[in-house]
């Protein structure tokens, strides 16, 4: 069984933790607990420490000390064979959307329900319908991801990110791509689908312009230190 433990309603828990690249040590004694279902920014200049951050909670990068929890799983003791294990209670979005782009949006789905285990294709077919639905892309499911507008690709990597019913979504700049309407409505859709799926979402974005029409809680990477403050502050 892999190495769980329950920690109440916090869905990442760090403590005096350390988050490093390459033996550079990028953030030190990282305190931060981010409820079930809470959305939170994740803010700060570039080669802050966001990225880094971000790919020690989905198991990129070794946490270097201290401890963290993230889903259930203890990330000072995560083995390699447990990062799989570990992903399949995550939902990931990159800027950059990151769809294979041989196949149809349909077949970008089944092949990662596929790689997580899913072998019932009725299931695998239902999945699929429901996270593009709730997307607003159903219509787009036979389409290649050349044909796609960049919005419309952003739209089917968060329903990518759905199919496995993540508690937790790590959006890495996701609208860094998008003219500003297209960024507004992924951010309308996060939402959305964060509250519909009680999922956190911990998003890293520099876009400063979005935090105010969205307000929330922000997470600041500085000078090596990270914080948790309320996005009204950044505006005072």
């Amino acid at each position: 069984m892999p190495h769980r433990h329950e920690t109440g309603e916090n869905i990442i828990n760090l403590s005096s933790a350390t988050i490093a690249q390459k033996n550079f040590t990028v953030l030190k004694m990282v305190d931060l607990h981010i409820q079930k279902g809470k959305f939170c920014y994740l803010i700060g200049k570039t080669g802050s420490g966001k990225s880094s951050l971000l790919k020690t909670l989905y198991g990129h990068i070794p946490l270097a000390g201290g401890e963290g929890s993230v889903a259930g799983f203890d990330l000072a003791k995560l083995r390699t064979s447990q990062i799989p294990d570990l992903r399949r209670r995550l939902g990931i979005v990159f800027q950059d959307f990151q769809l294979l782009p041989d196949r149809t949006v349909e077949k970008n789905l089944k092949f990662v329900l596929q790689a997580t285990g899913w072998t019932d294709k009725v299931k695998m077919d239902d999945r699929i319908n429901e996270v593009l639905e709730s997307v607003g892309m159903k219509t787009k499911k036979h389409k290649m991801p050349h044909e796609l507008s960049g919005g419309e690709q952003q739209r089917v990597a968060i329903a990518r990110a759905l199919l496995n019913h993540p508690e937790l979504i790590l959006a890495d700049e996701p609208t860094g791509n998008l003219d500003p309407e297209t960024s507004n409505e992924i951010m309308t859709l996060l939402k959305k689908v964060a509250v519909e799926n009680h999922a956190a979402v911990v998003m890293a974005t520099h876009d400063y312009h979005m935090i105010q029409n969205f307000p929330g809680e922000a997470i600041r990477c500085e000078d090596g230190n990270v914080s948790v403050l309320d996005t009204a502050e950044l505006f005072e």
